[in-house]
C-alpha cells in the first residue's frame, strides 16, 4: 500500500487540508497555483471582488479549456484515422497490383 501525505493547499485565501498519494502532490500544487493566478487576473481585469464569482469564472475557464482539448483530440484522432485508412488503401492497392 502506498504512503499517504497530508498537505494543505491554499486557494482563494482559504486552506484546504488533503490526504493524497505522493504522485498527486506536484499536480495539486501546480493546479492550486494556477487557480490563484487566474483569480488574481480576473480580479484585476474585471474588478470582481466576490470570491464566489471569481471562482465560478475560474471553473468555467478551466472546464472550457478541458472541453476544448477533448474536442481537439477527437478531431485529431478522426483526421489521423482517415489518413491511416488512406495509407492502408494505397498499400492494399500496391500489394494487390504487385501480386498478380
Amino acid at each position: 500500500m502506498s504512503e499517504r501525505l497530508k498537505i494543505k493547499l491554499s486557494i482563494a485565501n482559504r486552506v484546504y487540508p488533503l490526504t493524497i498519494t505522493p504522485d498527486q502532490e506536484e499536480g495539486l500544487r501546480l493546479a492550486a497555483q494556477k487557480i490563484d493566478t487566474t483569480i488574481k487576473q480576473f480580479e484585476k481585469s474585471y474588478s470582481v471582488q466576490d470570491k464566489q464569482d471569481v471562482l465560478a469564472m475560474c471553473a468555467l475557464q478551466f472546464a472550457t479549456q478541458n472541453e476544448q482539448k477533448t474536442i481537439d483530440k477527437t478531431s485529431l484522432n478522426e483526421d489521423l484515422e482517415s489518413r491511416l485508412i488512406a495509407v492502408n488503401e494505397l498499400l492494399d492497392t500496391h500489394l494487390n497490383n504487385n501480386v498478380l
